[in-house]
């Protein structure tokens, strides 16, 4: 249990150690993400940058990932749930969720472009994994700008998301064994606030 993403970040700093002032680059996934990252990048004085994935949620439950999206439109869905979800909403809804990724990507960087990371060490981090679909998606997106490893560094995660993961990256840390996942990421912490875009670009900025 965590008293708050800040803690969270600590500690998973204290397990990068190792990365520390190397030119490894963190890239963290917003809104929650991008507290924990801030504090793990500047424990370990490497920058921060974010990466804009945006779940696509089900239209009946919306905290249930029916799949993921980038602002360039690369899809990664649960195959085993789109069929019974009609098209029309779905092409409607992953529409709605690529331009909040291109709303998410301009109004956080505030115009700065993308961090290097080809022939880099990129660390891919978040508050927590469920599903794991927003993360792999994550993983797919950084391939293309041929980073020289890709690590997933997260405070608590499933242990099925954890197993994909672990095939799809090059090293996965958590904090807490995946076995013990409670269901939700937030049951996993004291206070797990929603965290605003102001929060996101305050920290980027540091």
């Amino acid at each position: 249990m965590f008293a708050d993403r800040e803690e969270a970040g600590r500690q998973l700093a204290a397990k990068l150690s190792n990365y520390r002032g190397t030119d490894a680059v963190i890239l963290a996934l917003p809104r929650g993400g991008v507290v924990v990252g801030e504090k793990i990048a500047q424990e370990l004085s490497i920058p921060l940058d974010i990466i804009a994935v945006r779940k696509i949620g089900h239209p009946n439950a919306p905290e249930f990932a029916l799949g993921a999206v980038d602002e360039h439109g690369t899809r990664l869905m649960n195959e085993a749930e789109v069929g019974s979800i009609n098209p029309a909403w779905l092409a409607e809804e992953t529409v709605r969720q690529i331009e909040e990724a291109k709303r998410r990507n301009r109004v956080y960087r505030g115009g700065k472009k993308h961090a290097h990371i080809e022939g880099k060490t990129a660390i891919i981090v978040d508050d927590g994994i469920a599903t794991g679909l927003t993360m792999r998606l994550a993983i797919k997106a950084l391939k293309k700008q041929k980073p020289e490893r890709i690590i997933v560094a997260v405070p608590v995660s499933s242990a099925e998301a954890a197993a994909e993961i672990l095939e799809e990256a090059d090293e996965l840390v958590v904090l807490e064994p995946p076995e013990e996942f409670l269901g939700a990421v937030g049951a996993h912490y004291i206070r797990f606030e929603q965290v605003e875009d102001a929060e996101v670009i305050r920290l980027l900025k540091q």
